[in-house]
């Protein structure tokens, strides 16, 4: 089933955003008049973390360790810094690990925030693909999700588990370890390293760091604050499924539990993002990242139908990240929107041209072209018709975006 081009994923889409902007508009509704602020699942301002269990302690320390890397200079914190919504700090499209931090990768950095909610990958009824971990969701929970950094060669680049657990045991810490996990767990690498990584999963799912829900935003839903014009005009722009579009794959509103919006509806999509000569990877001609369909992710080889297709990443703290999408191609939320409405109304912007053609979708080999994403609002555009978004509703559409960013402080 191609997820971008299916008319009924289309009208399931329109169906949810229809729902989730009156939903919204009754938050409003309620904001504006003082009320609607002692509903279930109100997380905003919550109090501070209870105390940490060993093990997710013990998570946090390998988390920050450095020493566990090839370099003795990579920690999982240099890629997922907490200070940017442990996300990347530089605008590099792809940053360097391997022992001697000279490696390039191949995808830019996720944030790992509120991914303690994230289902394991499945194909729901219709066949739509979800959830999962890694741009490509196919790893099924944050421990295994956690695993390959280690050893990936343009990360922190140990040649096994083995040699991690070697680094692990010279640790300040490895005491502490040996005390929660049992006096002989260094006996058994495999079994150590799974313990290592089960740990930061324990640290991420208890630290409420990972999942403040204090942003604005969420200050809003709960009637103690409101929006600025601009930003209710953008989230209505946000809403509006001929407009923006955003909530087809951003839901907004809160769930019904009353849980507070992921802004992700954990889809995948095929934007046809444009190449990024950033990436040294990229110097070779034959060489593209197709997403759910490999190289990385292997399962789904045979599913052309997929290729080209990227998880859909939550918008919450998207106003602090450095670079967009999973190439990294953008350097700034503002041209990131741009591109999602003038991708298909002024494609020459976007793609190189040759002999006078512009070769839209650059990055996918041409017999997957056609998987890209262009039947849904506000890619349903051609050359020469009017941007979905003007220039003035974009600056607004930034100005809400940047209420989903943690920490506010009223």
């Amino acid at each position: 089933m191609d997820i971008s081009n299916v008319s009924g994923h289309g009208r399931a889409r329109a169906s949810r955003a229809a729902k989730w902007s009156l939903a919204v508009l009754a938050a409003c509704v309620l904001s504006a008049c003082g009320g609607g602020g002692g509903g279930g699942g109100d997380s905003a301002g919550s109090a501070p973390d209870a105390q940490l269990s060993a093990v997710a302690a013990l998570g946090e320390k390998i988390f920050n360790d450095p020493g566990l890397s090839a370099s003795g200079r990579q920690s999982c914190a240099s890629c997922h810094d907490p200070a940017h919504a442990h996300a990347q700090s530089n605008a590099l499209s792809v940053q360097l690990g391997g022992p001697n931090l000279d490696v390039p990768g191949f995808r830019a950095v996720p944030s790992l925030r509120y991914l303690n909610l994230n289902p394991a990958f499945s194909f729901d009824g219709e066949g739509t693909p979800a959830g999962g971990f890694n741009r490509d969701g196919r790893a099924q929970s944050l421990q295994e999700q956690a695993r390959r950094p280690f050893l990936a060669p343009h990360e922190m680049a140990n040649a096994s588990a083995a040699e991690v657990v070697a680094r692990l045991k010279l640790a300040s810490y490895a005491d502490e370890f040996r005390k929660v996990f049992g006096a002989a767990i260094f006996d058994n690498p495999d079994d150590a390293f799974d313990r290592a990584v089960f740990a930061l999963q324990r640290y991420q799912i208890e630290d409420s760091e990972f999942h403040p829900f204090d942003s604005k935003y969420d200050l809003f839903l709960a009637g103690k604050v409101q929006l600025s014009a601009a930003e209710l005009r953008g989230l209505a722009l946000f809403n509006n499924p001929a407009k923006g579009n955003c909530a087809a794959c951003h839901p907004s509103a809160r769930g019904a539990d009353g849980s507070p919006p992921l802004f992700t509806d954990f889809t995948f999509d095929n934007l046809g993002v444009p190449r990024n000569t950033a990436i040294p990877a990229t110097a070779d001609s034959s060489y593209f990242d197709l997403g759910l369909c490999g190289p990385d992710r292997t399962d789904l080889a045979d599913r052309t139908d997929l290729c080209g297709a990227f998880k859909v990443p939550t918008l919450r703290n998207v106003a602090t990240r450095k670079v967009f999408f999973h190439n990294g191609r953008f350097g700034s939320l503002r041209d990131a929107l741009r591109f999602y409405v003038r991708r298909d109304t002024n494609p020459e912007e976007w793609y190189p041209t040759l002999n006078g053609v512009v070769q839209k979708f650059d990055d996918l080999p041409p017999q997957y072209r056609a998987n890209v994403n262009t039947s849904e609002a506000p890619y349903n555009r051609r050359p020469g018709m009017a941007p979905a978004l003007t220039d003035a509703e974009i600056e607004d559409l930034i100005q809400f975006l940047g209420t989903l960013t943690d920490g506010y402080q009223p």
